[in-house]
């Protein structure tokens, strides 16, 4: 059987179209491995965070004194955001949800305000937010403890112990830490 000219053509161009398909499928991979491998591993249970047992203390909005020792014994989910994050706006409600189905079985979200701001801002934020979790204004500095955050909102969760088994960079999706801190709450 004889190739045509024609056919070798069109045989040479379908190539390069693969090709470069593929190269682009690799790109797009690489660019959003990064993104999603947090949720990903929150998913299947596969650790995605630092091995680190952060060591801090805040005080909430309310005057409560938390530290990571009166923690320890319960799930935490660490939420660093901000009033001028429209992201973190949005996940806000999803937080609470998470908060109020879980709270008894014992998790903690804690909402670490970082705005370069008076407090009476985020509290003024707060108002007519229906948010339950403690909240505190801390300084964007206190996220070194927890390995820092490159972008807000940025959720830390922590086991037991208090050690970080999952990072998520961004907002969390309605159901992306479920498992995970179900899973974290039965162990």
């Amino acid at each position: 059987m004889k190739i045509s000219p024609e056919q070798k053509r069109l045989a040479q161009r379908l190539f390069r179209r693969l090709t470069l398909g593929k190269i682009v499928l690799l790109f797009a991979v690489i660019w959003v491995t990064p993104t999603l491998l947090p949720h990903l591993g929150a998913l299947v249970g596969i650790r995605s965070g630092p091995e680190a047992r952060p060591e801090f203390g805040v005080v909430g909005l309310d005057g409560t004194s938390i530290t990571s020792k009166t923690l320890r014994g319960k799930v935490v989910l660490v939420n660093f955001w901000a009033t001028w994050c429209p992201p973190c706006r949005i996940e806000m409600p999803l937080l609470e949800a998470m908060y109020q189905r879980h709270q008894e079985k014992g998790l903690v979200v804690l909402g670490l305000a970082v705005d370069d701001a008076p407090t009476e801002i985020v509290e003024e934020f707060l108002r007519g937010r229906e948010i339950s979790y403690p909240i505190a204004h801390v300084e964007p500095a206190i996220a070194r403890r927890f390995g820092g955050v490159s972008a807000y909102p940025t959720s830390f969760l922590l086991d037991r112990s208090g050690q970080i088994r999952h990072v998520v960079v961004g907002p969390i999706g309605p159901l992306s830490l479920e498992p995970a801190v179900r899973r974290l709450l039965s162990g």
